[in-house]
């Protein structure tokens, strides 16, 4: 195949089948992508100031999961709120805003939020915080995209059904494209930002994760134009078939998803998903032996329960099917991360400063994005499973590497620092 027809097959292609409609749920999904903007301040906002151990982290990383755990009881939620769903992004946002405003606070007047709290209470809240209002937004914006899709030509005339389907292809691509899209635009603003950091002292370093923080409120300014965005095309659209002589109920299903093709409420997703929040945050809490491997045995039962109660309708071979389906995703998702601890090494060990680790990320990202097209058809006409066996064997294929080089170390907590060591704080 010539590159000319690879490129337009791949790539323009995609851009051609882009619609005005696509932009508000692809709005929500950039902001997901530029929330990577204050992930190089976290770590090293953490590192020299706050003092918590890797450890420490990775307990937090259970309850920041937590949430994303739960998007099948709150699809479902959004499912039965429907003409509500911009509340809940604006909910979100608001959620999102809360976060970084804490950040914002530490940075900027540390000793003016520690009399009301502990420094690392205060993160810890604002860590919580922003999982809540991304999977809010996430959620409604994998719900929104079944709406962008337009059902009726501007005639009114219905779409066929294999270009509707055609359209829910592009519009799920085009999703995955804003996410990453978002991650390489905020990595090249990071490498912009951290420049020359190395040579700044404390103050002046603190200066610039601030400014960073600042820069992030745009992240829930996105999604809620989005909504906006949404709000105007939709009524653009009413006024348009109306003046075509159609009725508002023929309009309503047209353009949205009428009453009566709402779902009733399933109590099995709702009330699984509240047990096993109940489950999950009370042995999370409790200082009980093997609470770890309590809580995993226990969410995996009860999510095996919830698929058995789900799936008892679909005929014998679908059901299966889903069964060896979620048995590879979940062995894949089972995999162990490094977390914190190999950016501390990379940090300490091999010297990585704030605009190295941009420059990383930048390449990661355009990597990513570019994999994306490349492997576009590669995705598409194959089985689930053995996309994830070839992604297995390639993510340990590039872990190898930084596995042989981090056995020569040996990984610590840092140093806690004194409470003088915030920046801004009164010596």
């Amino acid at each position: 195949m010539h590159w000319r027809e690879w490129l337009d097959r791949n790539v323009l292609d995609l851009g051609r089948q882009m619609r005005l409609s696509y932009l508000p749920p692809l709005m929500v999904y950039m902001a997901a992508g530029i929330s990577g903007l204050t992930g190089i301040v976290g770590t090293f906002f953490v590192k020299e100031y706050l003092g918590l151990s890797a450890e420490f982290l990775a307990a937090l990383s259970f309850w920041m999961m937590l949430p994303w755990t739960l998007k099948m009881p709150m699809g479902h939620l959004v499912d039965l709120i429907w003409r509500h769903k911009s509340g809940l992004i604006i909910l979100g946002a608001g959620l999102i805003s809360a976060s970084l405003l804490i950040m914002i606070g530490l940075l900027d007047k540390p000793d003016a939020m520690r009399e009301l709290m502990p420094i690392e209470t205060w993160y810890v809240l604002s860590a919580l915080l922003a999982p809540v209002g991304y999977v809010l937004q996430d959620t409604v914006a994998d719900a929104m995209t079944v709406e962008a899709v337009p059902r009726v030509d501007r005639e009114g005339r219905p779409v066929g059904d294999e270009q509707l389907r055609l359209a829910h292809t592009t519009m799920q691509t085009l999703g995955r494209v804003a996410i990453i899209g978002g991650t390489v635009l905020v990595a090249a603003v990071n490498v912009y930002l951290f420049s020359g950091v190395e040579n700044l002292g404390e103050l002046e370093k603190a200066a610039v994760y601030l400014q960073i923080y600042r820069l992030a409120l745009i992240i829930p300014a996105v999604s809620v134009l989005g909504v906006a965005l949404a709000a105007a095309l939709r009524w653009r659209d009413v006024q348009r078939l109306a003046a075509q002589g159609f009725e508002m109920d023929q309009i309503e299903r047209f353009l949205g998803r009428p009453m009566d093709e709402l779902p009733e409420a399933n109590w099995w997703i709702l009330g699984g998903g509240l047990v096993f929040v109940l489950f999950s945050a009370s042995m999370g809490l409790a200082a009980v032996p093997l609470n770890e491997e309590i809580i995993f045995a226990g969410s995996l039962g009860i999510v095996l329960f919830l698929m058995r109660q789900l799936t008892r309708d679909l005929p014998e071979r679908a059901r299966h099917e889903l069964y060896a389906t979620a048995i590879v995703i979940f062995a894949f998702r089972a995999i162990p991360t490094t977390g914190a601890g190999s950016t501390w090494w990379m940090i300490d060990e091999l010297g990585f400063d704030q605009q190295f680790l941009s420059q990383l990320s930048l390449v990661a990202s355009a990597l990513t994005l570019f994999g994306m097209f490349i492997f576009r058809r590669f995705m598409a006409e194959r089985p689930i499973t053995y996309i994830i066996a070839f992604l297995t064997i390639a993510g340990a294929s590039f872990s190898c590497p930084i596995s042989r080089c981090s056995t020569d170390f040996t990984i610590g907590p840092p140093p806690a620092p004194a409470a003088s060591s915030m920046p801004g704080s009164s010596p």
